[in-house]
């Protein structure tokens, strides 16, 4: 049987298919796709969502999710997020609404398409895992350098996908980010205890 965040996932990629909300999987969930797999409290989302999504998206996820679609619509004018919870579960998933720029765009056309449940074939996208070390290293310097789950995944990921890894990608990002010191770090930190 499928974990909980599975089976929220599952939930909200079916409805923003359905509706054809363009999204991408990204945090905890991504980085143990790509890396080292750990447990998680949450499920984080972006999505392209826009006003005249509201009404539908809020009747689609009424039935199982608390939703509440004034905090959609604020999300979407301030660029923010909001969080849906599923009832049956009680789990939470963190909706981001997709900014409008390069990188949100980006990070959009590269999402990877990943089967996580064989057995029902659900297919579900992912942000890259370039995209995911990005966000990862993000919310570190945000934190104050003081997570060391955010820092243990992006290491990870870059131990496991190493030689899959575009590296051109992340240094132009990481730079534009003003996060290309974490970036040089995690590299030889891994790399250091790969040895």
């Amino acid at each position: 049987m499928p974990s909980d965040p599975l089976i929220v996932l599952a939930r909200l990629a079916q409805i923003f298919n359905d509706l054809r909300i363009q999204y991408v999987v990204g945090g905890s969930m991504a980085s143990s796709v790509y890396g080292i797999p750990r447990a998680t409290q949450d499920v984080d989302l972006m999505a392209n969502v826009k006003l005249e999504h509201v009404e539908l998206l809020t009747a689609a996820l009424e039935p199982e999710f608390y939703v509440a679609s004034e905090l959609i619509v604020d999300a979407i004018r301030q660029q923010t997020s909001f969080n849906v919870v599923h009832l049956q579960t009680m789990f939470k998933a963190d909706v981001f609404v997709a900014a409008d720029n390069e990188w949100s765009r980006e990070e959009m056309s590269r999402a990877r398409t990943e089967v996580v449940l064989p057995e029902e074939a659900l297919a579900i996208r992912f942000s890259s895992p370039e995209d995911t070390i990005l966000h990862k290293l993000l919310w570190y310097e945000i934190g104050g350098h003081e997570s060391d789950k955010q820092w243990n995944d992006v290491l990870g990921i870059l131990r496991i996908q190493s030689n899959s890894l575009d590296f051109t990608y992340l240094e132009r990002w990481a730079a534009s980010l003003n996060i290309d010191d974490l970036l040089r770090r995690s590299r030889k930190e891994a790399v250091t205890e790969q040895r």
